[in-house]
């Protein structure tokens, strides 16, 4: 093997080396970028969630609020259906 052959040859074997590094540069940005929008997506499901929960939160009180309401109306009826009846 000559001089020139074994010039050719390493200079076609550091290209197919340079070629795989971008290969794996180009493999490693994609699975970056797929972490990064898999991110997004659990942080805008995290912040959904807590809306959900913020709403249902709400609606517990508002319920809540709503059976002492009627325990003090059912109070105030039976009051006065009592005084009623001892007329």
């Amino acid at each position: 093997m000559t001089f020139k052959n074994a010039l050719k040859l390493s200079a076609a074997a550091a290209s197919l080396a340079v070629l795989a590094g971008c290969a794996s540069n180009s493999a490693l940005e994609e699975v970056r970028m797929t972490a990064e929008s898999a991110q997004s997506d659990a942080t805008q499901a995290l912040n959904t969630a807590n809306q959900a929960q913020n709403t249902a939160n709400q609606a517990q009180r508002d319920a809540q609020a709503a059976l002492q309401m009627a325990q003090e109306n059912r109070e105030q009826m039976n009051r006065m259906f009592e005084r009623s009846m001892q007329k």
